[in-house]
């Protein structure tokens, strides 16, 4: 097979995530593609632009969550990735809950939620990259098939710029879906 030598940027598939901050004692959402797993402990990283309105909520309050979207909220998603909450409040995008062991909320409509307390943090290249440790996980019930998580049920969202796809078929566009929602919002 012949290999392409393509930009130096990291390309994906990665799994798209709305993280939950309060801010301002309010819930606010972005989207994300920089999340993972960092070891076989339970803790997880984000990475967050330093200008990111959530930013401030996760320092100030020491939780985030993750939150994994299906496909059916791919533009209230993209949405969340396109408007900042400086500017737009996004409180009420969704139904929020949280869990007695942190401050950030949890989406409803997602079938996972994460809830992470931090543990570290560090600056890279205009982003702070947080590491949480998992308090909590949230997962819908019609999403379990024998106890365990069906993916297919979850049905998340990749994101492989400048697309979106649910497993096996593309199902948005990054930085579009998002803005035409929010054209549909003005009228």
């Amino acid at each position: 097979m012949k290999k392409i030598k393509m930009q130096n940027r990291p390309s994906g598939p990665f799994p798209t995530i709305l993280v939950g901050a309060d801010v301002n004692g309010r819930p606010d959402y972005t989207t994300v593609g920089a999340c993972g797993v960092v070891s076989m402990e339970p803790v997880l990283y984000i990475s967050l632009k330093d200008t990111h309105h959530s930013t401030g909520g996760v320092k100030e309050n020491g939780y985030f969550s993750v939150n994994i979207p299906s496909a059916d909220l791919v533009q209230k998603t993209d949405f969340c990735g396109v408007v900042s909450g400086k500017t737009v409040d996004k409180s009420g995008l969704f139904t929020p809950f949280y869990d007695e062991q942190g401050k950030a909320p949890m989406i409803s409509e997602c079938p996972i939620n994460i809830l992470c307390k931090v543990i570290q943090s560090m600056p890279m290249s205009g982003f702070e990259m947080f590491f949480g440790e998992i308090v909590a996980v949230y997962v819908s019930e019609d999403c379990l098939k024998d106890g365990q998580i069906d993916p297919e049920k979850v049905n998340p969202v990749m994101m492989m710029y400048p697309y979106y796809f649910e497993l096996g078929q593309k199902i948005g566009t990054i930085y579009q879906d998002g803005l035409n929602y929010k054209k549909s919002l003005n009228t």
